[in-house]
């Protein structure tokens, strides 16, 4: 039987955040914007879905906006490592091998950020963790092994 990787072999590919801070630089704040940014995007389209719906769509609209912000996170992620507010913003997620997530990562990223979201105490420790760990992963980010870096080119 062999042992399960630590951590730090979990983020082999990653740049180290002690001999590459640059990568890391601003990521934080960057998220938080990008967060922003991406909630504005989701209550746009939902308004937009609004008429379509015959207005129903406005009894509901804070479950439209969860099940449109899924749809919306795992597609923008899974075709380019990022949602159009990381990409405003130049940053990007990459797994532990320093690679692009795909779309069962993207899902699963997302799926990870619901519970998050839904169970507010854990979003907290998500945000705590983003500000503190040396790579400046959330909960999610953590357990997937996945963290958002400033866009390379």
């Amino acid at each position: 039987m062999t042992a399960a990787p630590t951590f730090a072999a979990r983020l082999r590919g990653l740049p180290d955040p002690e001999t590459s801070p640059a990568c890391y630089e601003g990521v934080a704040f960057k998220r938080a914007v990008a967060w922003l940014v991406d909630v504005t995007v989701i209550a746009v389209i939902c308004a937009l879905l609004v008429p379509l719906t015959a207005f129903v769509g406005l009894f509901f609209f804070p479950v439209m906006m969860m099940v449109v912000g899924f749809f919306y996170r795992v597609a923008t992620i899974a075709s380019g490592s990022a949602t159009w507010g990381m990409r405003l913003m130049a940053i990007e997620l990459r797994d532990g091998d320093d690679r692009p997530l795909d779309t069962t990562q993207a899902f699963l990223h997302t799926a990870g950020y619901a519970v998050s979201m839904m169970m507010f105490p854990l979003q907290l420790v998500s945000m705590a963790m983003m500000l503190l760990t040396p790579h400046g992963q959330g909960l999610t980010d953590s357990v997937l092994a996945t963290t958002a870096l400033r866009r390379r080119r």
